[in-house]
């Protein structure tokens, strides 16, 4: 399959398993879940239909492991900004996690820590490399330390999404090292 064709239908399905279910006329359940026979039809009554194989295909080759699926059901990983319970349990988080941005954020990171956004949870990385990519998205990418042991044990919560995304409430800006 083209590889832009599977670019499209993955930014498709988080466009309407992330954001905007309601848009093609899906109900995503408490937990995030649809049915992939009722997001299939939905997708083609809204102009874009999208094969079971293709979608197969885009679960299977992401890169980011963005969708999970089981029991003939389909949900985004994390990134929701519809109200959804992924129902991830607290974890031990790593030393330190990562978070990339850019260089016009900072400011606002120093003044108010890192925040959720539009989003439910601040999206933390295991590694450099990965941050480095996520920030590299919206330009230039400057990559932030985040102390989570010392978050940890100051009682901030940690999960861990299906895709090896670090999730948390909020990242105090005590808790963050600064590049020089």
């Amino acid at each position: 399959m083209d590889d832009r064709r599977l670019v499209k239908i993955s930014k498709y399905l988080a466009k309407h398993l992330r954001h905007q279910p309601e848009r093609i006329g899906i109900t995503l359940d408490e937990r995030g879940w649809v049915e992939i026979d009722v997001l299939l039809s939905a997708a083609a009554a809204h102009g874009f239909p999208i094969s079971r194989d293709e979608l197969e295909q885009v679960v299977a080759a992401n890169d980011k492991r963005r969708y999970a699926v089981g029991d003939g059901m389909i949900r985004a990983s994390q990134g929701h900004s519809v109200a959804v319970d992924l129902d991830l349990p607290v974890t031990e988080p790593p030393a330190f996690l990562y978070h990339g941005t850019v260089a016009r954020n900072l400011a606002a990171i120093r003044a108010e820590g890192l925040r959720p956004m539009s989003r439910h949870h601040v999206h933390l990385s295991p590694d450099r490399e990965t941050a480095a990519r996520v920030g590299g998205r919206r330009g230039r990418p400057v990559v932030l330390a985040v102390d989570a042991g010392a978050m940890r044990a100051a009682g901030h919560e940690f999960r861990l999404s299906a895709n090896g995304v670090w999730l948390s409430d909020h990242v105090p800006p005590s808790f963050i090292r600064f590049p020089g």
